[in-house]
């Protein structure tokens, strides 16, 4: 697996990345209609394009695909975080996440925070992130929780 900062080339692929991973969640989680008013078929790609050029993810390849990407604003934000429907469960978001780490270290980040879906709580709090607040959001009229969580980033003696 090889982490890359995101290039143009890339942003179709990641926008169907992340198409595909929200809507391949366990109707158990997130309903159909949740899944749709998250990730809207056909994704807007231009719009994707837009987001990803400004966000510059880091993005997991393996045999010249995509398989996850993750991102990191300049204020310890991580505003995406998504693997794969094949790929969930090898690594790729820990690889991204270690990655993203040792990126914010190198920033000089104190805290990283996350609104973190059901799926992606589990994920971040084994990482040691707290939950802050539970949250309900509206996406065209439809209700999605996530949680507000963070990570106080502690110093490393050199």
């Amino acid at each position: 697996m090889d982490i890359q900062i995101y290039s143009a080339e890339r942003a179709r692929e990641i926008a169907d990345l992340f198409h595909q991973s929200v809507h391949a969640i366990d109707p158990s989680v997130y309903t159909a209609e949740q899944k749709e008013a998250w990730a809207p078929t056909p994704p807007n790609y231009k719009q994707w394009a837009k987001r990803l050029h400004e966000k510059r993810p880091f993005i997991a390849i393996i045999d010249d695909q995509v398989v996850g990407f993750m991102e990191l604003d300049t204020d310890g934000h991580i505003d995406c975080t998504y693997t794969h429907p094949d790929f969930q469960g090898k690594g790729v978001a820990s690889t991204l996440y270690e990655h993203l780490l040792t990126e914010a270290r190198t920033r000089d980040l104190k805290r990283l925070y996350v609104e973190a879906s059901l799926i992606a709580k589990p994920f971040f709090k084994h990482r040691g992130f707290s939950v802050v607040k539970k949250n309900e959001v509206q996406r065209k009229g439809v209700s999605l929780v996530n949680f507000s969580m963070e990570k106080h980033i502690p110093l490393i003696n050199s």
